[in-house]
């Protein structure tokens, strides 16, 4: 998409790069105190539910040990973290299907319906995936696991999403993106083996960037959102273990993923809702009625993607905390290089439901989103054979047929209850 398709305005204050690298080293230093602290979250009635269920005992260990069996020659054994939310779903089934070992790890918290997660945990069950339920900052669950299972990979989803809850619950962020990477990282590096890690970064790193399309090489110093900010600073801690502790380490930019199974509190899938209840729904505009646009990208594309890294990923070099050798530190753009308007994204939907929306148009609000998102994907395509094929069409009709099954399932449930 040409540049000149959004408007945008010089004049911005740019960080000068100490204070970005001060900025993000504080949210290392927040996320270490408010580990040792972490009670506080629980008793927090806004915070949403940390608790790790019980583990352990010689029945968990077989359904653990079971779970991340190989069953392909020269598969994987791949630890999914967020294995039951939206992407990691959809990666640990694509896993399960070409026979690799996989263990899910979630904590299912309350960020959004529960209810979807579960049904989603009934979905990889069936299909011989079994997710344990905990969190990533309780370091003795995630040391157990690597006891019981000698991981190659670790697929690494888990996280807080989303920008505007960033408002509300700032330290959700902190506690998951940074101290919850972290706590991760630090089982990783001291195992006798290291696994290679593919984690979920996402493009809000580039957040003020007017420069389009958004290449890796751009710089990444102007977070948007307190959200963008944390998934900067987890680049940062992956380049910092990657160089003292050997660990291969390869992070994904997002770019807007949807689908069937997706997150309620994306645009899509909202705007889905409520234009099915006859609720209006807002469409935001940029300064001087500038257009809002995303570079929405279907998650098959996104699995392929995730399955290229994984799959071109090298050996971490290091063995029990200690680095023998330089080790592979990549990151990758993963979106459709298509931006699409807002209000063309309401208008296909208009015409999948047949129903016609209630737009509300109103100025963008200062709460983290930006205006326009375009990725460069060429260095994916390259090294990963990183090809989308999913217009948005083709997939919000996959995602609403999705979605209308779903919740007509749902509600004949709760009928019959």
């Amino acid at each position: 998409m040409d540049k000149s398709a959004y408007p945008y305005h010089g004049g911005r204050l740019r960080w000068h790069s100490s204070l970005a690298k001060l900025t993000f080293w504080s949210f290392v230093f927040i996320a270490t105190t408010t580990t040792s602290s972490s009670s506080r979250f629980h008793s927090d009635p806004s915070r949403r539910s940390l608790r790790t269920s019980s583990w352990g005992g010689p029945a968990w260990e077989k359904k653990v040990q079971t779970s991340a069996r190989i069953r392909s020659r020269n598969g994987f054994s791949v630890l999914v973290t967020g294995a039951a939310g939206f992407v990691g779903t959809h990666v640990s089934a694509a896993l399960k299907r070409r026979g690799d070992g996989v263990l899910g790890l979630d904590n299912f918290n309350d960020y959004y319906d529960p209810t979807l997660k579960r049904a989603r945990q009934e979905l990889l069950e069936r299909s011989g995936v079994f997710i344990v339920e905990g969190d990533i900052n309780d370091a003795a669950l995630l040391k157990k696991l690597f006891q019981v299972v000698p991981f190659t990979h670790v697929m690494h989803l888990a996280a807080q999403a989303g920008v505007r809850y960033a408002m509300q619950n700032p330290s959700s962020y902190v506690h998951s993106n940074v101290a919850g990477f972290v706590s991760l990282l630090e089982v990783c590096k001291e195992a006798t083996s290291q696994p290679a890690i593919v984690w979920a970064s996402s493009s809000s790193v580039y957040g003020l960037n007017t420069k389009v399309p958004f290449s890796e090489k751009d710089k990444t110093d102007q977070p948007a959102s307190l959200y963008a900010a944390t998934k900067k600073a987890g680049e940062e801690i992956a380049h910092t273990y990657n160089h003292i502790y050997g660990l291969s380490l390869t992070g994904l930019r997002f770019f807007t993923v949807y689908g069937p199974w997706g997150r309620p509190d994306m645009a899509y899938f909202f705007f889905t809702k409520d234009i099915l209840n006859g609720k209006s729904i807002p469409i935001f505009e940029g300064e001087n009625h500038g257009t809002v646009a995303r570079d929405f990208t279907y998650i098959d594309d996104i699995v392929k993607g995730c399955l290229g890294a994984l799959d071109t990923a090298q050996k971490s070099t290091g063995s029990g905390g200690k680095k023998k050798g330089p080790a592979q530190l990549r990151v990758f753009n993963l979106g459709n290089t298509s931006p699409v308007p807002v209000t063309n994204l309401v208008t296909i939907l208009e015409r999948i439901l047949k129903v016609k929306a209630k737009r509300n148009v109103m100025k963008l609000p200062r709460n983290g989103d930006v205006q326009f998102t375009h990725a460069n994907i060429s260095l994916a395509h390259r090294e990963l054979g990183y090809k989308p094929t999913t217009d948005l069409q083709a997939g919000l009709k996959k995602f609403v047929r999705w979605y209308l099954n779903y919740y007509s399932a749902a509600g004949k449930k709760a009928d019959a209850r």
